[in-house]
């Protein structure tokens, strides 16, 4: 039965019914949860079990020899200051475009009941676009790599890019290099293909587990690629050339703390992950 029914059929006063439902019941009215995918009970058993195994790496990492108590318990922190996220390097690709709409969300002032209604034109996403590759860590951006706008992401790109990131970190952060480059990515056809493991095996670097279908777990989707668009929001560009910049602009005037809180909040998912037993991590 719909709420507006609930009047007609008792013979009571809508106010009366509202009270009832929403201040006495506590009920309200929500969408429902976007969520990546319909996860299967193996896919949550993977989530959990790699959670898991990522948290005992941490405990080990930090001196701990006691690992068969995987998490915190109530009130406790959990701490970041291990040797993982110390070579953790972290990347992923996404689209960005030349015009992009802000969200209706964003669009949104405050106003007066004596002010006139706003109006927001509907603009549609430009279809050119091109695609960045970013890979940071808890000190911030290591390599912006952009493709062109006739080009996708594929093995032998990606190859490519991992490439220019390994001389990017010889430059900008010796230290992963000498003492073994952690790198963390989903699992994408280019990142997963035989060529590109072939490639992270010459070099010897490790690859943190990732569970299928878990963007909640991956720091660029839950951290780096909103903010982003956000901020892309109701601009347009003329050329490939001023969207880059600006780009460039952006990650460079981030404050530090922006890329260590992305970084150390891969601890806390981690535990929700487990918590939930594999459910997806709210933001």
């Amino acid at each position: 039965m719909k709420i507006r029914e609930i009047p007609l059929k008792f013979e009571i006063p809508k106010s009366t019914v509202h009270e009832i439902v929403h201040d006495t019941l506590g009920y309200r009215k929500v969408s429902a949860r976007w969520v990546p995918k319909m996860l299967t009970e193996d896919h949550k058993l993977q989530r959990v079990e790699i959670s898991q195994r990522l948290l005992q790496r941490c405990q080990q990492d930090n001196g701990d020899e006691d690992t068969t108590h995987i998490g915190v318990g109530p009130g406790e922190d959990l701490q970041a200051n291990n040797n993982l996220f110390d070579n953790l390097i972290t990347g992923d690709e996404t689209w960005v475009h030349l015009n992009t709409p802000v969200t209706k969300r964003d669009s949104m002032t405050w106003k007066h009941p004596s002010s006139p209604v706003t109006k927001k034109f509907k603009v549609q996403t430009s279809a050119a676009k091109v695609m960045a590759t970013v890979f940071w860590d808890a000190k911030g951006v290591i390599l912006l790599h952009i493709l062109s706008q006739d080009q996708c992401i594929n093995a032998a790109r990606y190859c490519s890019t991992l490439g220019r990131l390994k001389e990017a970190i010889r430059h900008k952060r010796p230290g992963p290099l000498r003492r073994g480059v952690v790198l963390q990515h989903d699992n994408a056809t280019p990142h997963s293909a035989n060529l590109t493991q072939q490639w992270l095996q010459r070099y010897s670097w490790e690859i943190l587990p990732h569970p299928a279908h878990s963007p909640d777990l991956a720091p660029s989707d839950f951290h780096l690629f909103g903010p982003l668009k956000r901020h892309l929001g109701g601009m347009a560009f003329e050329t490939e050339d001023d969207l880059i910049s600006e780009l460039r602009n952006w990650f460079d005037n981030l404050d530090l703390d922006f890329f260590r809180v992305g970084i150390n909040s891969l601890l806390s998912r981690w535990q929700k992950c487990m918590d939930l037993h594999g459910d997806y991590v709210e933001k």
